[in-house]
């Protein structure tokens, strides 16, 4: 009875990571996505490199933005108007940690 015991326990473990990281991994690019449109709303000026978190509504949620220029030979003057964007999403102090990069090209 024993054997049988720590062996549901151990599923039923398993089972509860296992879906703490699938609520993560649906939810962590969705508010990637959110950071990433309010950053695409501002103006050029605005964008810059910030932290913080979702609030009361995705509690033990945080973010951090970074934005850096691309300086590329090969892109030639296009490279003077790139942006990086890194978009990290994180849970439970880094226990779960989802990154997305693309990059903004302002033209005048």
């Amino acid at each position: 009875m024993s054997i049988v015991l720590v062996s549901v326990y151990k599923m039923h473990s398993q089972s509860i990571t296992m879906n703490s990281e699938a609520r993560f991994y649906t939810q962590a690019p969705m508010l990637a996505q959110g950071k990433l449109a309010e950053l695409e709303t501002s103006s050029e000026d605005e964008i810059a490199g910030d932290s913080g978190d979702f609030g009361e509504n995705f509690p033990g949620y945080t973010w951090s933005v970074i934005v850096d220029d691309v300086d590329i030979e090969a892109l030639g003057e296009i490279s003077e108007d790139l942006q990086r964007i890194d978009v990290t999403v994180s849970y439970n102090n880094d226990e779960h940690v989802y990154r997305f990069r693309t990059y903004r090209l302002n033209r005048q």
